[in-house]
C-alpha cells in the first residue's frame, strides 16, 4: 500500500490497530517524525484512543535560555536543524510532564541529560541492555512498527538505512512468541542515505509505505563539540592501545573525536604523534601494555569497525586510510585470512564483498550523512548496517565467525565516574535520575572479557566542575549507582594516564586508579582506601602523582596546540569561525558567573574592560548597537569574555 498523505497513513494504521495503539519506533534518526506527530495529535484529540510509544533517544533540538544563550543558539539552530524541522510532540510534552493520560512513552535510552527533571520520563524509563530491548518490547504487545527508510536509487527496494538495529530482532522475537505480526509502516525520507546489504528489504516488507511529495525536513544532525585538553590527552593515551589489524568500537562525543584524531595523527603524522605521547607520558610507547595490546606505528593492515553506532569518527578514520581491514561472512575464509593463508579466491571475495565497517545505527553530523550518500558503490559495499544482536554480542547465532572477525577488539566507551575499585557509573545518578541509559556499554564490556584478545577501555575525565564553580573528582572511593560492576574492570583512562585493572587485586586496582586521579583528591581517596583495608597503612603515593593537575596538562599541550596538532574541532565544525570564538567566550562566561560572587566580579571587570574590538562577534549576537541597560550590560559581559578567550 503506497500512500502520499499523513491522514491516509494514520487511517491505515488505525484500521489495523483499533483504538489501542502500541507503537515501536527506532532510536535516534530512524523515527518518522511527521507520521508519529500526526498519530499523536489524533490520539490527543480523542481520549477514546490509547497510545503507547516504545523507543529510545528521541532527538529534540535544544531550547535556549533567555539572554546571551538565546542570542547565540536561535540563529544557529535555525540553520543547523532547519526552520521546518518537526520536533516530536510527545518528547516536548514529556519533558514538561504534560503527556495526556491516554498516552504513555517508554524509552530505554534518553537524550543525555535532557530529561533529568521530567517525572514522566524518569518513571517510565526502562533500564535494559541494548540486546534485551527486542525481548522487552515484544512483551509489550506491539501492534505497529513505524520506520523512516531510504528508497533505492533507480531500484525498487527500501533500506532501513540508519536503523536496522532492533527492527529485525524485534520481528523475530514476536514471531518466536507466536504473537500477531505488527502493522509495518515506513516513511520514505529522500535525504536518508541508501545502504544495501542486510539493511535492504523489498517494498512489500512493509504493509504501508508513505511517500509525501515535496522536500522533506533535513535530517537531525548532532552539533560537533570542541575538544578540551583533557579530552585530547585521553584520546592520545587510548590510541596507543589499538593494535594494527584489530577491531574498533567507539561511542559518541568529544572523547571519541579525540581518539579518532589521535589515531589519524598516529597514522599520518607519526613523528608528531610520538612527540605528543612522549610529552604526556615518557616511556608509554615502549611499555609492556602498549607492546602487548596496542602500538604506536602507522597502520599497515588497518582496522575493522564493528560498533553499535556509526559516527563521524569512522568517516574520519576511513578518509585517513585507517579503516581498511575487511572481513567476510565465511568461517573458513576468515580462518585463512587470519592465518595469512588466504587463497586468491578469498582475496577476490574480500575486495568484492568484504566489510570494513559494520554497525547497528548511524547518527552524526550533516557531513556524515553527505559522506554516506556520496560514497562510491565499491566503498559503500563495505559498509554493513545490521541487527544489534550481531554487533553487540558473540551469541547472535554465529559465535565462531564473530570471534574470527573481531580479532584484537578494542571497545572504547565513556563513563561519568569510576571508583578506585574499578566500578563505573555511566548512565544515572545515585539518587535515582537517569542521565542517558546503559545502551550497549555492558554488552561491549562483557564481550571484551569473552574474547581472548579483546579489551574494554572506559574513558572519563578525572575532574568535573560543579555548579558552584568548585572542582570535584570523578575518581571516587564509592558511588551509589553502578553501571559496570567492579568484577568486569578492565582498562580505565583519564587525562592523567592509563590504569590496567584486569585481573588485578583490590590493592593494585586502588594504586593504579590513584595514578590517574587528580592530585588534589588523592589524599582523601587514600584515607578511604586505608580505612577500607585496601591499602597498607604506611602507603604513600609516588611523587609523580603530584603532576596530575589540569594546569600542568595545559602547559604540556600548549605548544602542540600552537603548532595546530590539536585543533579545537579536529573532525570539523558546524559553527562558523565567529561562532567558534563565541562558543569559547560563552563557555568562559558561564563558568565564571555560576556563583553570586562570580557574577559580581564579572560585571565589575566588564565595566572596566570596555566594549572590546570583536565587532563581528557582537554583530552576530545582535549586540552591535545595544539598546537599553540590559543589552548594554550583555554586550559588555560578552566583550569581556571574548577578550579573556582570544587566542
Amino acid at each position: 500500500m503506497t500512500l502520499t498523505r499523513l491522514d491516509e497513513a494514520v487511517a491505515a494504521l488505525l484500521a489495523y490497530t483499533g483504538k489501542d495503539i502500541v507503537l515501536a519506533a527506532p532510536l535516534g534518526l530512524g523515527k518518522p517524525h511527521r507520521l508519529i506527530n500526526a498519530l499523536y495529535r489524533h490520539v490527543t484529540a480523542d481520549s477514546t484512543y490509547t497510545l503507547g510509544i516504545h523507543t529510545a533517544l528521541s532527538l529534540t533540538p535544544p531550547k535556549a535560555a533567555p539572554g546571551l544563550e538565546r542570542r547565540f543558539l536561535a540563529p544557529f539552530a535555525a540553520r543547523h536543524f532547519g526552520e521546518d524541522f518537526e520536533a516530536l510532540d510527545y518528547a516536548i510534552a514529556q519533558k514538561k510532564d504534560a503527556l495526556p493520560a491516554n498516552i504513555h512513552v517508554e524509552e530505554f535510552y534518553l537524550q543525555s541529560g535532557s530529561l533529568l527533571g521530567s517525572q514522566q520520563a524518569q518513571r517510565s524509563y526502562t533500564s535494559l541492555n541494548y540486546t534485551h530491548v527486542a525481548r522487552a518490547v515484544a512483551g509489550r504487545g506491539v501492534n505497529v512498527i513505524a520506520h523512516k527508510v531510504a528508497r533505492e536509487p533507480g531500484g525498487a527496494r527500501l533500506s532501513l538505512s540508519c536503523n536496522p538495529d532492533l527492527t529485525f530482532d524485534l520481528l523475530d522475537e514476536i514471531a518466536r512468541r507466536g504473537l500477531p505480526k505488527p502493522f509495518l509502516i515506513a516513511e520514505i525520507d529522500p535525504a536518508l542515505p541508501w545502504i544495501g546489504g542486510t539493511a535492504a528489504v523489498a517494498e512489500d516488507f512493509f504493509d504501508a509505505v508513505l511517500e509525501i511529495p515535496g522536500p522533506a525536513p533535513q535530517l537531525f544532525a548532532l552539533p560537533r563539540a570542541a575538544v578540551s585538553d583533557a579530552e585530547f590527552a585521553i584520546g592520545l593515551y587510548a590510541s596507543a592501545l589499538v593494535k594494527d589489524g584489530g577491531t574498533l568500537q567507539i561511542g559518541i562525543g568529544s572523547l571519541s573525536d579525540a581518539l579518532c584524531h589521535a589515531l589519524a595523527l598516529r597514522h599520518q603524522r607519526n613523528a608528531d604523534y610520538l612527540r605528543l605521547l612522549a610529552a604526556l607520558s615518557p616511556g608509554l610507547a615502549d611499555s609492556t601494555l602498549v607492546r602487548e595490546f596496542g602500538g604506536t606505528a602507522p597502520f599497515a593492515q588497518g582496522l575493522y569497525g564493528a560498533s553499535e553506532m556509526v559516527n563521524d569518527g569512522f568517516m574520519h578514520l576511513y578518509e585517513a586510510g585507517i579503516l581498511k581491514r575487511r572481513v567476510l561472512d565465511d568461517v573458513e575464509a576468515m580462518r585463512r585470512l587470519n592465518a595469512d593463508a588466504a587463497t586468491a579466491e578469498d582475496l577476490a571475495r574480500l575486495e568484492a564483498e568484504g566489510h570494513w565497517l559494520d554497525g547497528g545505527f548511524y547518527l552524526g553530523s550533516h557531513d556524515l550523512y553527505r559522506w554516506l550518500r556520496e560514497l562510491p558503490e565499491s566503498a559503500r559495499r563495505g559498509v554493513g548496517m545490521t541487527r544489534i544482536s550481531h554487533i553487540n554480542e558473540l551469541y547472535g547465532g554465529n559465535e565462531t565467525l564473530e570471534r574470527l572477525q573481531r580479532r584484537d577488539a578494542r571497545f572504547f566507551n565513556t563513563c561519568m565516574m569510576m571508583s578506585v575499585l574499578g566500578a563505573a557509573t555511566s548512565d544515572a545518578l545515585e539518587n535515582g535520575p537517569v542521565v542517558s541509559g546503559v545502551g550497549g556499554q555492558y554488552n561491549f564490556v562483557a564481550m571484551a572479557q569473552a574474547l581472548h584478545d579483546g579489551r574494554s577501555v572506559l574513558l572519563f575525565r578525572a575532574l568535573r566542575e560543579n555548579r558552584d564553580g568548585h572542582m570535584s573528582s570523578n575518581v571516587l572511593w564509592n558511588y551509589g549507582h553502578t553501571t559496570i560492576p567492579r568484577h568486569l574492570r578492565d582498562i580505565a583512562i583519564t587525562e592523567y594516564g592509563i590504569a590496567d585493572l584486569r585481573d588485578a587485586s583490590d590493592e593494585d586496582c586502588v594504586r593504579r586508579m590513584l595514578a590517574i586521579a587528580d592530585a588534589r583528591f588523592q589524599a582523601g581517596l587514600i584515607q578511604h582506601a586505608k580505612a577500607g583495608l585496601k591499602l597498607a597503612s604506611d602507603y604513600s603515593p609516588p611523587i609523580s602523582h603530584a603532576r596530575n593537575s589540569d594546569t600542568m596538562l595545559a602547559q604540556t599541550l600548549r605548544s602542540f596546540r600552537d603548532e595546530g596538532l590539536l585543533p579545537d574541532y579536529p573532525l570539523g565544525s558546524d559553527f562558523t569561525a565567529v561562532e567558534q570564538r563565541l562558543v569559547k567566550a560563552l563557555g568562559w562566561l558561564k563558568s565564571t558567573t555560576n556563583t553570586r560572587g562570580g557574577k559580581v566580579r564579572a560585571v565589575l571587570q566588564a565595566l572596566a574592560a570596555g566594549k572590546g574590538d570583536d565587532a563581528e562577534a557582537m554583530q552576530r549576537m545582535g549586540l552591535g548597537a545595544p539598546k537599553g541597560a540590559a543589552e548594554w550590560l550583555e554586550a559588555r559581559l560578552l566583550a569581556l569574555a571574548l577578550q579573556k578567550t582570544a587566542s
